[in-house]
């Protein structure tokens, strides 16, 4: 990839950094996500101060969208937050993750943010042959796939190229790498023609997908508590020493890598080899055993016994791949004699945007102290 100069800065008429919100991280609350734990984060902490309460310490090793991290982090825990799709590991990285405000100072732009969103095609110093979302994910005579409207598409191109230009070049520090990526990978869901995940797109434009890609600023959080974020392995981190392991595995056979492919190619701008109707990133060397009834027994077990910390956390449902039944049996096998309690909430199921308010959908912490 060429590495031409800069565009023009343009001129703003506001304060250095005004911008930076310091406080509680907001932004992966908003980022749809199978399995999201968005509004259960007080039934998981409730469950936390009322049955660990020495807890000071939480690893979260399926962390997706960040939510349960950035929860624990704003009431005080120190985290340990690990996905191994990058995309999720970005959305935490750029968000909690982050150690004191970015200032972009050696940048020398007063609002990076606006800046990318003013970024127009025509000034672009990048060529269409590098547009890489542009030439697989929106139609063109030779791209029928409508993910995205090629206005959308050029933009999310041109800031996604911008942002690892300044990386390269040293302009912009790691917290404010993936400050950036976080925030671009925020507005994604926003003009993306979808009904919530990436596996398909829809055979009509949604009415959305007519407004313009907009990065928005997001807050942080800058406290004395800690999170350290990771893009790695279950299987690595749970030897990580923390007082409690929380897991909140897939539940049934729908892996997550295909329903959110559109994102990690976005956040990796690795120019995979792609397939099929949906343009398919590879992700055959990361699919989950939780995801296989062959598997997904012994990766529970595995993911026990494994665990370096006194206090585990399960988030599981009643209808998941693993019955109730088996779960609760292997974690007491595990289990310090009485600690364990099995902790239930009723939930509702959203599909399409629809909510199905069948009866029997309990989410289920399952909570022991590991002897």
């Amino acid at each position: 990839m060429r590495t031409p100069g800069l565009p023009h800065i343009p001129r703003l008429n506001y304060e250095k950094n005004s911008y930076l919100c310091i406080g509680k991280s907001n932004l992966n609350a908003k980022v749809r996500y199978i399995g999201s734990k968005r509004l259960l984060v007080d039934f998981i902490g409730e469950a936390i101060a009322a049955h660990a309460p020495d807890v000071r310490s939480v690893s979260d090793v399926f962390a997706g969208s960040g939510v349960v991290s950035g929860y624990l982090l704003n009431n005080g825990y120190d985290t340990i937050s690990n996905d191994i799709l990058y995309f999720s590991y970005v959305l935490s990285r750029g968000t909690h993750g982050i150690h004191g405000k970015p200032r972009f100072e050696k940048l020398g732009i007063k609002d990076p943010v606006e800046y990318l969103n003013n970024l127009k095609a025509e000034d672009s110093p990048f060529s269409p042959t590098e547009f890489f979302i542009t030439n697989n994910y929106s139609p063109s005579d030779t791209c029928s796939r409508m993910y995205f409207q090629p206005k959308n598409a050029v933009k999310i191109d041109i800031i996604r190229l911008t942002i690892e230009q300044w990386k390269r070049r040293d302009l912009i520090n790691d917290d404010e790498y993936y400050y950036l990526l976080a925030a671009l990978l925020h507005a994604i869901p926003y003009v993306a023609n979808i009904t919530g995940v990436y596996a398909a797109y829809l055979k009509h434009w949604d009415k959305r997908t007519y407004n313009d890609l907009t990065l928005t600023h997001h807050s942080i959080i800058e406290e004395e508590r800690n999170c350290t974020c990771y893009n790695q392995d279950y299987r690595d981190i749970i030897q990580l020493p923390a007082d409690m392991l929380y897991a909140d595995p897939p539940y049934n056979e729908r892996d997550y890598s295909p329903n959110y492919h559109i994102l990690e190619t976005i956040a990796r701008y690795d120019y995979p080899q792609i397939s099929g109707v949906t343009g398919l990133r590879p992700y055959s060397e990361i699919k989950s055993p939780f995801c296989s009834k062959r598997t997904v027994t012994e990766a529970f077990e595995n993911l026990i016994s494994g665990a370096n910390a006194r206090h585990i956390m399960i988030s599981y449902n009643n209808e998941s791949l693993l019955p109730s039944a088996t779960l609760e049996e292997l974690c007491r096998a595990y289990a310090a004699e009485d600690s364990f309690k099995l902790l239930t909430r009723p939930y509702r199921r959203y599909k399409n945007k629809i909510p199905n308010n069948s009866v029997g959908l309990e989410e289920e912490l399952f909570l022991f102290v590991k002897k």
